[in-house]
């Protein structure tokens, strides 16, 4: 069955595309009209995206770690502006929610003005991460999604789905098509942080974990086509 509103995830790796950093104008508009499509059959849709094609402050020693989270978070905010844009290009009506405040370029979070945009027929964007460091955006998107009462939560990924070890050094791993959340938790799997795994478990929020680089992966998840794994509650 297809989701009547779902929460989308974005790296922010993924907007970069191979330039690594920044944003790869390209790969934003594909998805921009991939979103527009799902929108254009009468869904709702939510949209976290990372902050690493700008920052990654758990990798200096030389910061605090609160310091470097809000710059993470600040790097969400961007980034979120940007995708914003690019789906009113396609034609989308997109709204930007904060958990603090960014002067006029965003508002603040609520669950009722979320629901209003929702209703308008708006996407989404639930930037800053929870507003809080130490949490990551993969905590920010299952908050949000358990919250706003989504359907589940679309995962879209450098790597095509969940396997039982990391593909990269293990070229035998194996990868699932469909695995619980409570595997993903007591194995230890790295699909999400273990708070988000804890929060989906908890709340039964399912998610589908696909890469991005799959061509019209979006749509395929959507139209329950996907190659990813799918983690049921």
């Amino acid at each position: 069955m297809k989701e009547k509103r779902l929460f989308l995830k974005l790296s922010g790796e993924a907007l970069a595309g191979e330039k690594g950093k920044g944003y790869d104008e390209a790969v934003v508009l594909d998805i921009a009209k991939q979103v527009k499509e799902i929108c254009d059959s009468g869904a709702s849709v939510g949209i976290v995206i990372g902050g690493g094609n700008y920052w990654r402050g758990r990798t200096s020693e030389n910061m605090d770690r609160t310091k470097a989270d809000q710059i993470g978070m600040l790097a969400t905010v961007m980034n979120c502006i940007y995708v914003s844009e690019m789906l009113r290009s396609v034609g989308l009506d997109t709204e930007i929610l904060t958990p603090f405040e960014c002067g006029t370029m965003t508002k603040l979070f609520s669950k009722d003005r979320a629901n209003k945009y929702f209703k308008q027929g708006k996407v989404v964007f639930f930037a800053g991460g929870t507003g809080h460091p130490y949490f990551s955006t993969d905590t920010g998107i299952v908050l949000r999604a358990i919250e706003m009462d989504a359907d589940a939560i679309y995962l879209a990924k450098a790597i095509d789905g969940v396997y039982d070890s990391d593909p990269k050094t293990n070229p035998n791993a194996q990868k699932y098509d469909e695995l619980t959340i409570e595997q993903v938790v007591n194995d230890k799997l790295a699909v999400i942080d273990i708070t988000a795994s804890v929060m989906c478990m908890d709340n039964k929020m399912p998610l589908v974990v696909f890469g991005l680089n799959e061509k019209d992966s979006i749509i395929n998840t959507y139209n329950g086509k996907s190659h990813g794994t799918i983690v049921t509650v």
